[in-house]
């Protein structure tokens, strides 16, 4: 009797230790599958590293640029670029100096689904660009067809050129393809690269636009132009918003009956 009340004790305490077991397993895969993921959003800022370290290795540059981007949704910012820059050229027959600001305004759209937790980015944007500028033209060197005489070619101005040219400014259209990746918490480096296109420029009389700052080299005879920005920034989150992850159990597959003969 002693032996068959241990025995059903025994079966019972295996039965419920199972039944607690499954319902558990039950649980805590339904707690998974219901886990959601805050993501932050915020405003993010920073500055272009390329510019800085130009202006250390390149004694005809000077630059500095701010950037930043505000999340308004799970894949879509705001995003712009402020900056200065002052760049010294030497071309065949003359030395010239432009200096000016420029702002770029536009959006970037993440195509990067990212896993669990991360919040990386891969964007593809577009930016319209304003820049204000000067030149100053610091040596004129005319062009002699026959340099032993040392004839100038006729209406051609020589030290009349040398000076500022004011007042200019430029606006282009440019778009965006970049990355940024989160090397520590809210710190990003960044890197992009922009195809800009030219829409209107204002030019001096005499002196054309060889480089607009913000947009970089102009090429004559083309309206395109080619940028680049490498950054560092930091992500200061404002509010949270709940993002579902996604399920990672595999579904069974049922195999259909065979039919009777």
């Amino acid at each position: 009797m002693l032996k068959y009340i241990i025995n059903s004790l025994f079966f019972l305490c295996v039965f419920i230790g199972f039944s607690q077991e499954e319902n558990q397993t039950e649980t805590d895969t339904t707690a998974t599958d219901s886990i959601v993921y805050k993501q932050r959003y915020g405003l993010r800022v920073g500055i272009d590293l390329s510019k800085p370290l130009r202006t250390f290795l390149d004694d005809n540059y000077q630059g500095f640029e701010l950037v930043g981007d505000f999340r308004l949704s799970h894949n879509f910012y705001v995003a712009g670029e402020l900056g200065n820059e002052k760049v010294t050229r030497q071309e065949d027959n003359f030395n010239f100096t432009t200096s000016g600001s420029y702002l770029k305004l536009g959006f970037d759209w993440n195509t990067y689904e990212n896993w669990y937790g991360m919040e990386n980015i891969i964007n593809l944007g577009i930016r319209l660009g304003l820049s204000t500028f000067e030149h100053t033209l610091n040596e004129y060197q005319p062009y002699t067809p026959n340099q032993y005489w040392n004839e100038a070619e006729s209406g051609i101005m020589g030290e009349e050129m040398l000076g500022d040219y004011s007042g200019l400014n430029a606006q282009w259209a440019e778009v965006v393809l970049g990355i940024k990746v989160e090397l520590f918490r809210n710190i990003f480096m960044s890197g992009s690269v922009r195809l800009n296109y030219l829409v209107n420029e204002t030019e001096a009389s005499q002196f054309p636009n060889l480089f607009i700052p913000g947009f970089n080299k102009v090429t004559d005879g083309s309206k395109f132009g080619v940028g680049y920005n490498y950054t560092l920034s930091y992500l200061i989150p404002i509010f949270k918003a709940n993002k579902p992850k996604k399920k990672k159990r595999e579904e069974a597959v049922e195999e259909e009956p065979l039919p009777e003969n």
